[in-house]
């Protein structure tokens, strides 16, 4: 099948505005007669209910935390893009679109990413009347600094609690639509099922953490906005809660996944420290504005870092890529730190870490400034490693951080299966093979706030309100089928955790499927993971009962997710024969060692359709269609 994106035809610029004056509308008298389900309350999720809650729908809003504002966009840290050119440096618009679109390897929609840049300024101004307490130079004005892949400054920040900031900005937007009862937030609610009804998503099945309880809500449309899958690696920068559950289902409901080998390597990561570690911990790559990352120039030189003089370093960053530095993009910076450690250079207990040094920022412009831009993150990581950046230089390695890829979405934002929208990082639409940093806030904001309030308008125009309610057989069913699930998990009284199968399918994506690929790795793992799987529903022990708060039943749902899921993720990397972005097959490189794409036979958004566990998924095409950029190699040197 190839598939449509509904792209508006025109010029590029004006493709949005022509969109919204040709949408249909519900007016006001008639948004009150509608029910929207709103999964997830991060940064898409919250901006979503509330936007949605104050135009007069009837939103019910699910997460899995006891609050909403736990959502795990507040752990983003280092600030959010905006085109608003304020260092009056070049930016643009344009300019930002064409940054995004060339940091993605050029695997993402024109349409798309062209409206993300259009209301990101839009974005600055919603927040800072919230009160978001963005970062301000002397005079009081907006201040900005630079991330990687852009060579202007147009990062908006808060410290190093970016992400905190804006979701609490979200969550009072929420939070006032609660109190005028248009939105009702579920907590410690876990969806465990899409119900669609004649082709259409009509609601969700969930289960209370608390009491157990599997229950069904209904609703004329539904907003998944539950993030990305890169726990399938079991040890990312992701908290521990994070899952694919809700997008894996909608998947074997019908909805399409996209490019799900799409994943991102986040190159300033505390290095892992040893085996009783459950999660990576992120030190932000606004570090990289003033921070110089590099490692010794001689193989074997353990001496300490300030006993190693400048002719003896190898600023590998600043040599290989001259015009963006220590800001060349996430995927490059990882595979050259992953570069020099694999040469024998790597610092650091294994040698898995290289330095990212503050002492010539220092130098220049004292503690104080580093403190006020960095403080609580230098804080945080001598928490962690017992190690003061400010008197010598941290220890950073890549980790798994982000996922690109996620259920397929039209321009409109909706997936394949009419009444489902996918919001944020859930869906794929943006983000290319590769997302520059400070974009996830960015589009989590814009789908939230500025895009669905009018696209779904437009589906629900057509759609009589309350037409399907929980009597209908579907939902039923998938009572039944949940609730049959979790007994089989609970009778299975095996000998392993689900923890521990969980650290076992990590080991084997990221050896197989990480930061690097081959078709002999790629086959290895899809010969692996049946088989951890299979002995899963053997022999996976889950204590408790499922009439009570139970941790361990809530892990072993997730992670039987992942077990199905890592499958299909290599099963997509092996069907791209070539480098892009985050997926760089050892096959498919230029002579310097750089990704080779392959636009003739690659320039698609793989979809792959459900077929059933043991079987082979169906892909389907979205060509990608370039009219105002040029398929150039990308070259940040």
């Amino acid at each position: 099948m190839i598939l449509d994106g509904k792209c508006p035809s025109g010029p590029l610029a004006q493709k949005w505005d022509n969109h919204r004056q040709d949408m249909k509308l519900v007016n006001p008298a008639n948004k009150r007669k509608y029910r929207i389900i709103v999964v997830g309350t991060g940064l898409a999720g919250a901006s979503a209910a509330a936007s949605l809650g104050e135009l007069g729908y009837n939103v019910d809003a699910f997460c899995y935390q006891d609050s909403s504002r736990r959502a795990h966009s507040i752990a983003a840290q280092g600030g959010i893009n905006a085109a608003k050119n304020y260092p009056n440096d070049g930016d643009s618009i344009f300019r930002l679109f064409y940054d995004t679109i060339k940091g993605g390897d050029f695997r993402s929609r024109e349409a798309n990413v062209y409206r993300l840049a259009q209301v990101s300024n839009s974005i600055i101004d919603q927040c800072v009347a919230q009160g978001v307490p963005f970062a301000r130079d002397y005079a009081g004005y907006l201040d900005n600094r630079s991330f990687g892949g852009a060579q202007v400054a147009r990062t908006f920040y808060a410290r190093g609690q970016t992400g905190q900031q804006l979701l609490l900005g979200a969550y009072s937007a929420l939070s006032r639509q609660v109190k005028a009862g248009t939105v009702k937030v579920h907590t410690r609610t876990e969806m465990l099922d899409l119900v669609v009804v004649d082709g259409e998503a009509k609601g969700i099945t969930v289960r209370d953490l608390v009491t157990g309880q599997v229950g069904c809500y209904a609703a004329d449309a539904v907003c998944l906005c539950t993030g990305g899958y890169v726990n399938v690696y079991y040890l990312s920068t992701n908290a521990q809660g994070c899952n694919v559950t809700a997008n894996y289902r909608a998947y074997k409901k019908g909805a399409f996944f996209a490019n799900p080998c799409y994943t991102q390597i986040h190159p300033t990561c505390i290095p892992v420290s040893g085996e009783h570690q459950s999660k990576l911990t992120l030190m932000s790559e606004s570090l990289r504005n003033d921070g110089r990352v590099w490692v010794p120039l001689k193989k074997g030189d353990k001496r300490p870092p300030h006993e190693i003089p400048e002719n003896d370093r190898d600023y590998y960053l600043e040599r290989k890529y001259p015009s963006f530095g220590n800001l060349a993009p996430r995927d490059i910076s990882s595979r050259a730190a992953k570069e020099a450690c694999d040469d024998g250079r790597g610092v650091g207990p294994g040698g898995f870490g290289v330095y990212l040094d503050f002492s010539d920022a220092i130098k220049r412009l004292g503690d104080d400034k580093i403190r006020e831009r960095y403080g609580n993150l230098f804080e945080m990581y001598e928490r962690i490693t017992d190690e003061n950046a400010y008197k010598q230089p941290m220890r950073i390695y890549p980790a798994l951080h982000y996922a690109m890829g996620g259920l397929w979405v039209d321009y409109n934002l909706q997936s394949n299966l009419p009444g489902l929208f996918v919001l944020g990082e859930a869906n794929f639409s943006d983000h290319g093979a590769n997302r520059l940093g400070a974009s996830a806030l960015m589009q989590g904001l814009a789908d939230g706030y500025f895009v669905i309030p009018y696209t779904i308008a437009n589906y629900l125009a057509m759609t009589r309100p309350g037409a399907v309610t929980t009597n209908h057989p579907e939902f039923d069913k998938s009572r039944q089928d949940i609730e049959n699930q979790i007994k089989k998990l609970l009778s299975i009284n095996g000998r392993k955790t689900a923890k521990e199968f969980h650290r076992e399918l990590g080991k084997v994506m990221w050896e197989h499927v990480g930061m690097e690929r081959s078709e002999q790795s790629l086959k290895r793992a899809i010969e692996i993971i049946p088989g951890i799987r299979e002995e899963f529903w053997k022999n996976v022990r889950v204590t408790g009962s499922g009439a009570e708060l139970n941790q361990e039943l809530e892990r072993a749902g997730r992670i039987a997710d992942f077990l199905e899921f890592g499958e299909l993720l290599a099963r997509d990397a092996l069907n791209r024969n070539e480098s892009c972005g985050g997926h760089f097959r050892v096959e498919f490189q230029m002579p310097d060692g750089e990704a080779k794409r392959d636009d003739e036979n690659f320039s698609y958004v793989a979809a792959w359709e459900f077929k059933g566990v043991d079987q082979t998924p169906e892909i389907h095409k979205e060509p990608l269609v370039f009219e105002n950029v040029h398929l150039g190699i990308r070259s940040y040197k």
